[in-house]
């Protein structure tokens, strides 16, 4: 093969006027019309001058079309970096200087706030918005619908996807073609996807979940999509009946159980109910398995490696784990201080080792020692534990990460925003239970002086620079941050204070 992951996950469609993606509005795109709309953003690339091996950023709305420019990517050897469509310019701007991208897309909308960063970075911008149109689809209108096929091996990046630090800088993790298609090909023969099945895809595709996971298992069965640009409630029940596998985080299944439509007939047909991004709660479980008889199978994964672990597709799906280490993917528990192996039933540090762990983070060497051993394995940050027999458990986490709706926030990035305000003097972000999005942040502030500070004010500046998912749902004044001996703010105590102030309530 010339370019294993264009060549297994797309090339062979080539000619085929089968559907691949379903639309809400009864429209559908063939593979063949997908793939001569991604040659045609290929030719507008090479002409623009992207090369391959350098990296091209988007932050656009789900489409069609941004899935095709993933396609187009690969396909010209170009590294691809999809961007959270909440992140503000603010945060974009560190992304595109970081990375090097040669070219920013994004939606017509932001092009304005976009424009100096992309200068001062000399990346070219275009746009591309949800209806297909923009600066980058008129370029392509009169390109080629085919493309010859750029040459790169297993261990050429492929993508680049973003990750919180324990400084608060986002970490770029390297993906190599082979991390992408060694993962997807597991998970195929685990999930026993086929091409009679028709995935609901609701996700966001900026997220491994939903692009790396979703996307590239769809191509790889050689089954199909519904493709909704997000999730919508009413779209979902209307669709199901098309349906025979669903992805989605916790969310998506707590809201299905809260509408009374969502029944045992409408999901009769289904196939397979998939969670992931954050944890999905022992009553969720029991629910969706009372109201429609499926047991939703929860899975492990993460930016750095795609998929881990994964419940059985047959065999007892256990609430509370995320199954069994993957074929081809070694999970220890391992002691944060020693390294040393612990013995099943002892929680410790998760590691994994396989064909889907990432190649390193980029130009951050320092950083890739860390947490890569010499030996492959992985040093998640994640905490964990392995039963007797052999699933999985996450029972927390040795870094401070916040997951909320599936996505990660490091508190540190918002503590800097808070710290900088009037009136405060410092500040402490911690993740709390959620029903909803599993956890979601909470703000702790000290006042600077007597007046202390404008909670009103402080929320409005955060929102201007932070994405919205990032934004404290609480903001609690206290007369000092509890510290351990060595002067650490104990963030286990702050947890304690907020669930003895909602008590009392």
């Amino acid at each position: 093969m010339t370019n294993p992951l264009y060549d297994t996950l797309f090339g062979r469609y080539a000619g085929k006027t089968t559907p691949f993606l379903h639309l809400p509005d009864g429209s559908t795109v063939t593979h063949d019309d997908f793939l001569s709309m991604a040659a045609r953003y290929a030719h507008v690339f090479r002409s623009a001058g992207v090369a391959p091996g350098d990296r091209l950023a988007v932050q656009i709305e789900k489409s069609p079309q941004a899935l095709a420019i993933y396609a187009a990517c690969v396909q010209s050897g170009i590294v691809f970096l999809p961007l959270n469509t909440a992140y503000t310019a603010t945060e974009i701007s560190y992304f595109v200087e970081n990375s090097g991208a040669k070219m920013l897309i994004c939606d017509s909308a932001n092009k304005t706030a976009l424009t100096p960063i992309a200068q001062t970075a000399r990346a070219q911008l275009e746009t591309l918005d949800a209806d297909g149109t923009g600066s980058l689809s008129t370029q392509a209108a009169n390109q080629p619908s085919s493309f010859d096929t750029v040459t790169r091996g297993p261990d050429d990046l492929a993508a680049f996807l973003y990750t919180s630090g324990t400084t608060g800088r986002s970490k770029g993790a390297m993906l190599s073609q082979q991390n992408l298609l060694s993962n997807a090909e597991t998970l195929v023969d685990y999930w026993n996807f086929t091409d009679q099945d028709v995935l609901l895809h609701a996700l966001p595709i900026f997220h491994t979940h939903g692009l790396f996971v979703a996307s590239n298992i769809t191509l790889l069965a050689g089954g199909s999509m519904i493709f909704m640009g997000k999730f919508n409630l009413d779209q979902i029940i209307e669709q199901m009946p098309r349906a025979t596998t669903m992805m989605g985080v916790p969310t998506f299944y707590t809201r299905l159980l809260d509408d009374a439509r969502f029944t045992k007939s409408l999901s009769q047909h289904m196939r397979l109910f998939i969670s992931g991004s954050a944890p999905l709660l022992a009553d969720t479980h029991i629910q969706f398995e009372q109201r429609t008889g499926h047991r939703i199978l929860e899975r492990y994964g993460m930016t750095e490696t795609n998929m881990n672990t994964s419940n059985p597709y047959d065999g007892e799906r256990r609430a509370g784990t995320v199954g069994m280490p993957l074929p081809g993917v070694e999970l220890k528990i391992t002691d944060a201080a020693t390294g040393d192996t612990l013995p099943d039933g002892e929680i410790g540090q998760i590691e994994v080792r396989g064909p889907n762990v990432f190649q390193g983070y980029w130009q951050m060497p320092e950083k890739t020692a860390e947490e890569l051993r010499a030996d492959g394995f992985f040093i998640t940050g994640d905490l964990g534990v392995i039963d007797a027999d052999g699933y999985v458990q996450i029972v927390g986490r040795n870094k401070d990460l916040i997951i909320s709706g599936g996505f990660n926030i490091y508190p540190k990035e918002v503590e800097l925003v808070l710290d900088e305000q009037p009136g405060v003097l410092e500040s402490a972000v911690v993740g709390v239970p959620h029903p909803d999005f599993g956890e979601s942040v909470v703000g702790f502030l000290v006042a600077s002086d007597e007046t202390g500070p404008d909670l009103d004010a402080i929320s409005k500046t955060v929102s201007d620079s932070l994405a919205r998912f990032k934004h404290p749902k609480k903001l609690i004044v206290l007369p000092e941050l509890p510290r351990n001996t060595m002067g650490k703010v104990q963030k286990n105590l702050l947890r304690k204070e907020y669930d003895q102030l909602f008590a009392k309530q």
